[in-house]
């Protein structure tokens, strides 16, 4: 095993114990939706979100303890995001990660609010008292605030609107990119600049954290548009042509397949290149941006 993949593996599994902790089973009256929140944030994924939170601490020289509540807050907001994007009043996807997605499997009415409890869960998280007496207050403080904007309609909410908006039409590539910064973008600078926060790192290394964040998830999505064309549903856990279907704008079907892979590879490099404002070890971000490029699910 590589130093990166054993890095990697620890920054998991300790997201995993983490949200375990966070939402346990519970024999009470509104069990179904606390089943139905675990359904979703506990079956796995990638943990990007939460990893970047946990890395950008640590290169500005925190400790674990303090990010994790910060990388399992975003991680909770992406996974109600992801609940929500499946409804039929959504993307109707069925699929998820692999298996059934939450409402297929708890009815749409219990998603929908499985969702939301994600999504208060998360502050919860960052703003309970044994948080503060890790960070501070001043730190827990000014990570909700950061996620709640990149979370909401300056953020991901209103990246999700302009992306309904955009259904069936032909939309100019500035328009997508608006949309992916905030739809994709918003929720990943929000957990290295999260990261960076925890470890009271300075405004240039948040501001850094943020260059890097920014043109990180913007790769993604190209590379999630080149997948929904080019990738085997079995290895991505989800339908692929989605796009196609419902008539959406992509970076492919503006730009083509191999001017798509070019600006990925464009903004992996910025990405990297941001990483040089940090004194500390970069090497499992450069890494990790990398490897996100070159991805397959």
């Amino acid at each position: 095993m590589s130093q990166y993949e054993d890095r990697q593996r620890k920054f998991q599994q300790a997201v995993e114990n983490k949200l375990s902790a966070y939402i346990q089973e519970d024999k009470v009256l509104q069990s179904d939706v606390i089943d139905a929140m675990r359904y979703s944030l506990l079956d796995g994924g990638k943990r990007i979100r939460p990893m970047l939170a946990l890395a950008f601490c640590e290169l500005c020289g925190g400790t674990e303890e303090q990010a994790l509540p910060f990388a399992c807050a975003v991680e909770m907001i992406h996974t109600y995001s992801l609940i929500h994007d499946d409804l039929p009043c959504m993307d109707n996807d069925t699929m998820r990660r692999g298996k059934p997605s939450n409402h297929v499997v708890f009815g749409e009415d219990t998603a929908l609010l499985a969702g939301d409890g994600l999504l208060t869960m998360a502050f919860e998280a960052i703003l309970q008292p044994d948080t503060v007496a890790c960070c501070g207050a001043e730190r827990a403080v000014r990570a909700a605030y950061i996620l709640a904007r990149e979370a909401g309609v300056y953020g991901m909410v209103g990246g999700q609107q302009i992306d309904l908006m955009s259904e069936g039409r032909q939309i100019p590539l500035e328009t997508l990119r608006t949309m992916d910064e905030y739809k994709t973008g918003a929720l990943i600078s929000a957990a290295c600049c999260m990261g960076c926060i925890a470890a009271g790192g300075s405004d240039e290394q948040v501001s850094a954290a943020r260059e890097y964040a920014l043109a990180l998830g913007l790769a993604f999505q190209i590379i999630d548009d080149i997948l929904d064309v080019t990738g085997d549903p079995e290895v991505l856990g989800k339908p692929v042509l989605s796009d196609q279907k419902s008539k959406k704008c992509t970076y492919v079907s503006l730009l083509g397949l191999d001017s798509a892979r070019k600006l990925a590879a464009s903004l992996t490099e910025k990405a990297v290149k941001a990483l040089e404002s940090f004194d500390g070890d970069s090497r499992f971000l450069k890494e990790l941006a990398v490897k996100l490029g070159e991805r397959e699910n």
